[in-house]
């Protein structure tokens, strides 16, 4: 392959995505990385003034022509999901990408202690409104014109944790999820999932707790992920670098799960 096809390969040029939960952390690293590689993108969350914080960020540090369009919004919500697909074509003209990346952890520990109702929270969020923003995508654009779909998954949806319990189990379903709806939307639109160790990001801070050197030592990297880590991962996912892996949920996880342990 010459190098101006391996470069044709990487770029988006032309392209639009959505990105949600995208006001910070892996979310808006993905954005970023999106927009690098010349795709104009929508980003979501729930809270409005946080959102149009990185949207103005993006701006700022993107490339010559750099478009992001912010649409907040509840990913549980139906209408919210229906809305943030139809300003993302209403405004860039088509959605080749979606990106489910929202998600939540309201309840740790022990399952038989468990609040219910977090539970369906956690599930509802992190399983159903990811189906919904796909199904919004296909009806709106790509069941007529393809795409790529990458949803956020996790090792905790590998591996039991015991602390995470609740999370796990609905990025298990996530990543059933992911293969089933690669089984049903190809060949014209890809579905694949990452899953993720812990990052250095906001939402990860209780697992850190107590301190990032003990929480990386276990990690055969020595170090923990960043946001960028996920995001370039994310981008060779919804390019036509990886125009034959559908279905296909990959770790990056600095090897933990090599280790046999989480």
């Amino acid at each position: 392959m010459t190098t101006a096809n391996a470069a044709h390969e990487k770029d988006l040029t032309g392209r639009v995505a959505l990105v949600t939960g995208a006001s910070r952390g892996i979310g808006k690293a993905i954005a970023a990385e999106l927009l690098s590689r010349g795709a104009a993108v929508t980003i979501t969350a729930r809270k409005p003034e946080p959102l149009a914080d990185a949207a103005e960020e993006l701006l700022a540090a993107g490339a010559d022509g750099a478009r992001v369009l912010g649409v907040p919004g509840n990913a549980g919500d139906a209408e919210s999901r229906r809305d943030a697909v139809a300003q993302t074509i209403a405004t860039f003209g088509s959605l080749d990408i979606l990106v489910n990346n929202t998600g939540i952890n309201p309840v740790y520990g022990s399952l038989m202690e468990a609040d219910l109702d977090g539970v369906k929270k956690i599930f509802d969020t992190n399983v159903v409104a990811t189906l919904g923003f796909v199904q919004e995508a296909y009806r709106q654009w790509m069941g007529e014109h393809g795409g790529a779909v990458v949803n956020l998954a996790s090792v905790a949806g590998i591996r039991s944790t015991g602390v995470i319990a609740a999370y796990g189990a609905s990025k298990a379903a996530l990543i059933r999820l992911t293969e089933e709806l690669a089984w049903q939307l190809g060949p014209a639109i890809r579905v694949n999932a990452v899953a993720p160790g812990v990052v250095k990001t906001k939402f990860a801070e209780a697992l850190v707790a107590a301190g990032e050197d003990k929480a990386s030592a276990m990690y055969p990297m020595k170090r923990l992920g960043t946001p960028e880590d996920v995001a370039s991962l994310v981008g060779f996912l919804v390019s036509d670098e990886s125009s034959w892996i559908t279905g296909e949920t990959v770790r990056i996880d600095g090897g933990l799960l090599a280790t046999g342990g989480l």
